[in-house]
C-alpha cells in the first residue's frame, strides 16, 4: 500500500496488520516507513511514486518477493489554495504528478500481478483513496478539484475497462479528514492556518476512521464490490456544508 508513512496511509497500513493481512508500505520517506516497518511488521519499501522508473523497481521487486492481491493507493495530496486565476502550474503539474499519474504507472505496472493473485485467490482488489474534492467544486481548491477528479476518473475507466475479471475496483472517498500533515502540506507548514480549519468541528474524522471502512471493502466477501464510498464527519453534511460547534438536536 502506498501513503504508508502518515495519515490516512500509516493508519491504514496499522490497521491491516492488525487484522492479519501482510502489509508493504511504499512511501518516500524511508525513516519513517523503518521506524513502522519495527513497530508493526509492516515490510518497507521505499520509493517515489512520481518516478516511473521507481515504480518499475517496485512491482520487479514484488514480484520476486511473493506478489500483491491487493493494490491500495493513498498516496496524493494537495499544494496551495490559490484561486485559479493565482495558481502556481509547478502546484498543478505536482498534484496532478502525485494523484493521477502515480496512480496510471501502479495499475500499469501491477496489474500482471493482481491478475495472477485473482486467479490463484478468486479475486483481487485495487482500492484508490481519492476524496469529495473530486466532485464538487469550491474556491481555492481548483488544483486538487481537478487532480482528484482525473483520479476518481481513472477509478471508473480502469472498473469498466476490468469489466468481466475478477478483480474489484474500489473507490473511498473521504471528506474532512484531520491529519498530522496534509492540511499543514497544503498550507506550506501554516500550523495556526491548518488548526483554524477544524476549529469548533465536533469530531471531524481521523485517519483510522478512514482505514476502519478500507480494512471493510478489502474484507468484504469477494463477490461484494464496494464502487464508491463517501465518509463524511457528522459536521460535514456535505463539500461546503460544515457545522462548527456542538452537535445538539433542535
Amino acid at each position: 500500500m502506498t501513503g504508508a508513512s502518515s495519515g490516512i496511509g500509516e493508519a491504514t497500513a496499522r490497521h491491516l496488520r492488525s487484522r492479519g493481512w501482510d502489509v508493504v508500505g511504499v512511501a518516500r520517506r524511508a525513516d519513517r516507513l523503518a521506524a513502522l516497518e519495527a513497530e508493526t511488521g509492516v515490510v518497507a519499501h521505499a520509493a517515489d511514486l512520481t518516478d516511473g522508473d521507481a515504480v518499475a523497481a517496485l512491482a520487479a521487486w514484488l514480484e520476486e518477493t511473493g506478489g500483491v492481491d491487493a493494490l491500495v493507493h493513498v498516496a496524493g495530496g494537495a499544494r496551495g489554495t490559490d484561486r485559479v486565476e493565482d495558481g502556481d502550474p509547478d502546484d498543478w503539474r505536482w498534484m496532478f504528478e502525485a494523484n493521477v499519474l502515480s496512480g496510471q504507472r501502479l495499475v500499469a505496472s501491477l496489474l500482471p500481478l493482481l491478475r495472477s493473485a485473482a486467479d490463484r485467490a478468486g479475486h483481487a482488489d485495487a482500492l484508490f483513496v481519492t476524496s469529495t474534492a473530486a466532485r464538487v467544486a469550491y474556491p481555492g481548491g481548483g488544483g486538487y478539484n481537478a487532480a482528484k477528479a482525473g483520479e476518481a476518473m481513472l477509478v471508473h475507466a480502469l472498473r469498466q475497462e476490468l469489466n468481466g475479471e475478477p478483480i474489484r475496483v474500489i473507490e473511498i472517498a473521504p471528506g474532512m479528514v484531520r491529519t498530522e500533515e496534509f492540511t499543514l502540506n497544503r498550507l506550506g507548514g501554516d500550523q495556526a492556518g491548518a488548526d483554524a480549519l477544524y476549529e469548533g468541528v465536533e469530531a471531524p474524522l481521523v485517519a483510522e476512521d478512514v482505514a476502519d471502512v478500507i480494512a471493510y471493502a478489502l474484507d468484504a466477501p469477494g463477490h461484494v464490490n464496494l464502487d464508491l464510498v463517501t465518509v463524511r464527519p457528522v459536521a460535514q453534511s456535505a463539500q461546503h456544508l460544515l457545522a462548527r460547534g456542538p452537535l445538539k438536536t433542535r
